[in-house]
């Protein structure tokens, strides 16, 4: 026969509900919105979905960001961070790798696709809040300066066009996080040829510095 205890429980044992402190709903509040935001997109990162998924209320949440507004930009800031340190990682590769460019081309791509930051460049850019990629700017500097000090000449001289081609990098993988499945789908491309098509084009870009690419 089983024996009941306080509240009911079985065996005596009472359940409780581990209340989270606020900086565990809040980062558990940044996962969901996270995800809403690669599975549905921009307008799926609402405080009532948010809310819904992670079990708590609307109030609760309102508590913690104060808005929608404050959600989603702090989602913003977070994935932001990530970037940059996704940029990070690629500038410690550059400096140590041999293998640099396809893995310099595998951190950005992976960034954005499986990291989100396409999808936050797009919302980015569609609500006109670019005041929140600054943070990137230091990373896209270092990287600049480790493929610098990576690929000089003989005679010590810097290459040109390190900009541009980081340029070509991140265009390349912001459109195939974007639309590349269907594109590709549409091409008869398998699911890594653009990343092949950057890491070719990408050595070749950096070291042709006869050629003024900076007009382009």
């Amino acid at each position: 026969m089983r024996s009941e205890g306080p509240q009911g429980d079985v065996q005596g044992q009472v359940r409780t509900r581990r209340r989270r402190s606020p900086d565990e709903a809040r980062t558990q509040a940044l996962a969901c919105a996270r995800q809403l935001l690669l599975t549905q997109g921009p307008n799926g990162v609402t405080l009532n979905a948010v809310a819904r998924e992670i079990g708590v209320t609307h109030g609760n949440l309102i508590h913690h960001f104060g808005s929608a507004a404050q959600l989603q930009s702090a989602l913003m800031g977070a994935m932001v961070r990530d970037l940059a340190k996704a940029l990070e990682t690629a500038v410690a590769h550059v400096r140590s790798d041999a293998n640099a460019p396809r893995a310099l081309v595998d951190i950005v791509f992976d960034a954005f696709d499986e990291g989100g930051a396409g999808q936050l460049a797009a919302w980015i850019a569609l609500s006109n809040r670019y005041e929140h990629l600054e943070p990137v700017r230091e990373a896209v500097g270092d990287l600049v300066a480790a493929l610098d000090e990576t690929v000089r000449s003989a005679d010590g001289t810097p290459p040109q066009h390190i900009p541009s081609a980081l340029l070509l990098l991140t265009l390349c993988a912001f459109g195939d996080a974007m639309i590349g499945g269907p594109l590709r789908a549409m091409l008869g491309r398998d699911a890594e040829s653009a990343r092949r098509i950057a890491a070719h084009l990408l050595p070749g870009l950096i070291d042709q510095i006869d050629i003024n690419v900076n007009n382009y």
